[in-house]
């Protein structure tokens, strides 16, 4: 089956109601959240090229497609190699989450193990080395299902329990208790230069990730400002993965866009649908049988704590 068919089968499954449109010469699905107060789009990309130079044309080719309006991406590798984390995420775009409040959450540092354990779980580039690392643990029970459904029959069906056709793991259902560990914020080691008669100590924001199904208000900001505290930063800089977001949340976190970062090429084993970049220098000769994929860059933000030119 191909990957727009599973993505709307599993849509369905899930009371919405998927229309297929072209744009830009892709093939798209659109839905309404279930307030049916927006619609949204979503685009799969099939993994299919062969080669190094079709994954750079198709890849050209998908990112016309999202200038005008910035869909949900979903990418064939990430759908079968981490298919519940995916789903879970494609659920909280259309507004199918549970929700916690900055304010019923603590932040603490958490270990190497703990860390990695939850990143390699739930964020798409799993653990990335680094120095410090936080974790948000609930305190009170506050989530809740963030939208409510439209009245349409079919919605109203699987909301009243009348029909089966409903995904059973649908992650909004999860349980979620106090005391859990339910988002991860990592970040590196100092980088340190001279200006003037300063030294300026830069660090990377790594890693954020929370519980797929769930989505912290003012998670964020909370966990920036332990940091913040903590380390005493000079600057902070982050980068925002085009596949999944434009990374407006920076914006609101007072960062500010500093450019781009180029495409990434990935080598991806058509067995286990896992990812390996192909760094500068690499010969395709030993990767024949795979298929290749080229991200969509990322947007590079920076927070700067102390004044430096």
């Amino acid at each position: 089956m191909r990957l727009i068919d599973e993505i709307a089968e599993f849509l369905t499954k899930n009371g919405f109601e998927p229309s297929r449109q072209k744009r830009d010469g892709a093939e798209v699905l659109c839905t309404d959240t279930p307030d049916g107060k927006k619609t949204k789009i979503i685009l799969p990309i099939g993994i299919t090229a062969s080669s190094a130079d079709s994954a750079r044309v198709l890849s050209e080719a998908y990112f016309r497609c999202s200038e005008k309006e910035y869909p949900i991406i979903i990418t064939e590798d990430r759908w079968r190699a981490q298919q519940s984390m995916t789903q879970a995420r494609l659920l909280a775009h259309l507004e199918i989450f549970r929700q916690a409040y900055a304010r019923n959450c603590e932040i603490r540092r958490i270990d190497k193990v703990t860390a990695q354990e939850f990143l390699d779980a739930n964020h798409s580039y799993g653990y990335a080395a680094c120095r410090y690392r936080y974790g948000i643990f609930l305190k009170r029970q506050t989530g809740h299902l963030a939208s409510g459904f439209p009245v349409k029959t079919r919605m109203t069906e699987i909301k009243t329990g009348m029909t089966d056709t409903i995904c059973h793991a649908r992650p909004d259902r999860a349980s979620i208790v106090p005391g859990m560990l339910i988002a991860v914020a990592t970040f590196s080691n100092a980088r340190k230069w001279t200006k003037g008669d300063k030294e300026i100590r830069s660090y990377e924001w790594t890693r954020y990730a929370s519980l797929p199904q769930l989505r912290i208000n003012g998670g964020m900001g909370k966990v920036l400002k332990a940091f913040i505290e903590d380390v005493r930063p000079d600057d902070i800089m982050s980068y925002a993965d085009l596949e999944w977001s434009e990374g407006n949340v920076y914006k609101a976190l007072r960062f500010e866009h500093e450019g781009t970062k180029a495409p990434v090429l990935f080598s991806i084993d058509p067995q286990t649908w896992t990812r390996t970049p192909i760094r500068p220098g690499m010969a395709e000769a030993g990767l024949e049988g795979n298929l290749f994929f080229q991200n969509f860059g990322s947007n590079k933000y920076r927070l700067k704590l102390t004044d430096y030119e």
